[in-house]
């Protein structure tokens, strides 16, 4: 299992050919209380970049970004249901998507933990 991390403060689990998607502890520090989140459409296919969804706190709103190139798979139901498990499990039970890859050597881009750790620190 392979965890990636984005400059827009998301993380990418890896697992076999498909990843799961969600914010950083980071993200949901910054943001604050999340009230609500958009999620993307299932089966739908997305470029790596392209904004997949909004997460929106008591403080702001900001776009879920696509990290690598993809097909949505499955959502996280829960997490519309109760988006403050954004904030109390953001690299768990807050995950906000699923996604079939269409081009794994996009994830040589991203960040490991060691990286983003120092990328955070100065965010």
């Amino acid at each position: 299992m392979t965890v990636k991390y984005t400059p827009d403060h998301e993380w990418i689990k890896l697992e076999g050919g498909a990843a799961t998607v969600g914010i950083t502890v980071h993200a949901q520090d910054a943001l604050g209380d999340v009230v609500f989140v958009d999620l993307p459409e299932v089966g739908r296919n997305y470029a790596k970049g392209e904004v997949a969804g909004v997460v929106e706190s008591v403080k702001a709103a900001a776009d879920v970004f696509m990290p690598v190139t993809g097909q949505v798979t499955e959502v996280n139901e829960a997490l519309r249901a109760d988006p403050s498990l954004a904030n109390s499990d953001p690299l768990g039970q807050g995950w906000f998507f699923k996604v079939k890859l269409g081009a794994t050597a996009e994830l040589d881009g991203l960040m490991d933990e060691t990286a983003y750790s120092e990328f955070s620190r100065n965010a």
